[in-house]
């Protein structure tokens, strides 16, 4: 398998190109610290993006929904997909208005996905998913049945045609503007779990 996933025409980063990177180590990484992902596709002439939780098996991105639901039929029927994954890490403030930004770690995924139709592989698929959302999670709840299975798609999509762009560090300002009175830095941000709210019984 290779370490770097070779750039294409809509993958190679333009924009602040050393900010790219196309090897599967930083792919993985970010894919793995993400909960939801950004599923773009053009649904009769209109574009289209729908948020979704993921998981990331093996080189490929896993979704899952109800089995009529409009992206997972349009992505199950061979649908050219463009998927967005970003993590915020920080608020850059800088001197001047203009050199605000973020930090982030992103990655963007375009192919087309292919459904899981074998039990057993739908299965796996669906305990990576509950897995990733609350690891051990599996081991204590009860099981899809067949009627949850057949009323549940999971869909694939290959890793294949993907690139990642990071941003790290501080504001990058004019030299001129160093020497103005404001403060300037990051703000790091991050998600974090509040304590958990238990269900009443129904």
């Amino acid at each position: 398998m290779e370490e770097v996933f070779a750039p294409t025409e809509r993958t190679r980063v333009r924009r602040r190109p050393q900010r790219a990177a196309y090897d599967r180590e930083t792919v993985h990484a970010i894919l793995d610290a993400g909960l939801v992902c950004h599923v773009g596709f053009v649904e009769h002439g209109r574009p289209v993006v729908i948020p979704t939780a993921y998981v990331r098996l093996g080189d490929a991105l896993v979704v899952h929904g109800h089995s009529r639901n409009r992206t997972l039929l349009a992505a199950g029927a061979g649908t050219e997909l463009c998927v967005a994954v970003t993590l915020l890490d920080g608020l850059v403030l800088a001197r001047s208005a203009f050199h605000h930004s973020v930090n982030y770690r992103s990655v963007v995924i375009f192919g087309r996905a292919t459904p899981i139709t074998d039990p057993d592989r739908k299965l796996v698929a669906l305990r990576a998913l509950t897995e990733r959302i609350q690891p051990g999670r599996w081991a204590v709840v009860r099981p899809p049945t067949q009627q949850e299975l057949a009323a549940t798609a999971v869909l694939e999509l290959p890793l294949d045609e993907v690139s990642a762009k990071v941003r790290t560090g501080g504001p990058i300002d004019d030299a001129d503007d160093y020497a103005l009175p404001v403060w300037a830095g990051v703000i790091p941000l991050a998600l974090t779990a509040g304590a958990p709210i238990a269900d009443a019984p129904g």
